[in-house]
């Protein structure tokens, strides 16, 4: 009986390496070649930001090139779409922020499945949202953006429909101030901040870290970040309660996935280089400058935190009736 099983299971070890996907070898030796980060928005934005700092780090940790593509678009999930269908090699990883979280609830036609297409590896870094007015605006300070909105006539971008900055505006905007400001969604947070600048929308709503150098510059106007307590990159920009809305308190972070029949080898080999790279000083300091606090954490406590936002961000949909524009 004993041979008969021990025959078996060789029958089964061979079958399964003749299976296609990923070998225990390649497991192992896992990466031989560039790695690429499909980051989920365009240039400029949080997820560039930590996608580029990251994969510098990562690669020199891991031996081989990282490659930073950009794949902005539909609040994230173009780029989230892409990683979905792509061989779970350990090759092609996302880069996305917590829109991740968010797209669910506010589209039925998404180009993957959330829960069950792709996995999430890692939680790398968080950060409040900031927003942000035209430096042509009259107005000083959030309160007075209020009342002047009470005329129907502001508009306000962001990175994308589908993104916390987006949602956070919303819930700001028409929840807490009971004004209509029109939500003009963009690919990224760069070309939304580029507008504000450019006195084409008056307003903007975006992942702190996108808008810090902009603010210290001058060339927006800082109006609010959503965190409890002020931010040090920009000391001199109130939050959102000292605006006269209290109890208010909103974070995008930044997470680094994987298609969902990656080898758990693999993906708890990333979970462990990167969470060497946020030990690092240099690697914390270039974070806090832009605006972000690193988040760690094991893959298990990256996953169960990204339910925990899934349903989250769906009851926020609900409550500020957000849709895709």
């Amino acid at each position: 009986m004993k041979l008969i099983q021990a025959f078996i299971w060789s029958l089964l070890s061979l079958t399964a390496l003749c299976l296609p996907g990923v070998s225990w070898a390649q497991t192992q030796t896992w990466p031989t070649k560039p790695v690429k980060f499909v980051v989920a928005f365009a240039p400029g934005g949080p997820a560039d930001i930590i996608g580029r700092i990251l994969g510098q780090k990562l690669g020199e940790a891991l031996g081989q090139n990282v490659v930073v593509e950009n794949r902005g678009g539909a609040g994230g999930s173009i780029a989230s779409g892409i990683v979905a269908k792509a061989d779970p090699d350990g090759y092609t990883l996302l880069i996305n922020t917590s829109s991740y979280a968010v797209n669910p609830a506010m589209s039925r036609n998404l180009p993957f499945d959330p829960e069950k297409d792709l996995l999430i590896s890692t939680l790398v870094a968080s950060s409040p949202n900031l927003i942000v007015a035209s430096p042509t605006l009259k107005a000083r300070n959030l309160k007075e953006v209020m009342a002047e909105a009470q005329s129907g006539k502001y508009n306000y971008g962001s990175a994308g429909a589908g993104t916390t900055p987006q949602l956070s505006a919303e819930y700001l905007f028409k929840v807490l101030g009971k004004v209509n400001v029109t939500h003009v969604p963009f690919q990224g947070a760069g070309p939304a901040l580029n507008a504000a600048m450019a006195g084409q929308i008056e307003l903007a709503s975006v992942a702190l870290p996108a808008a810090v150098e902009l603010v210290k510059a001058g060339k927006v106007k800082g109006l609010a970040v959503t965190s409890n307590k002020r931010v040090a990159a920009i000391g001199d920009v109130p939050t959102v309660a000292e605006s006269g809305f209290a109890g208010f308190e909103d974070y995008t972070w930044v997470g680094v996935f994987a298609p969902a029949k990656t080898p758990e080898a693999i993906v708890q080999r990333i979970q462990r280089e990167v969470a060497a790279i946020q030990r690092q000083p240099d690697f914390q300091a270039k974070l806090a400058a832009t605006g972000f606090e690193v988040m760690g954490g094991s893959t298990k406590e990256a996953q169960d935190f990204l339910q925990q936002e899934l349903i989250k961000w769906a009851r926020v949909v609900k409550e500020t009736g957000a849709k895709v524009d």
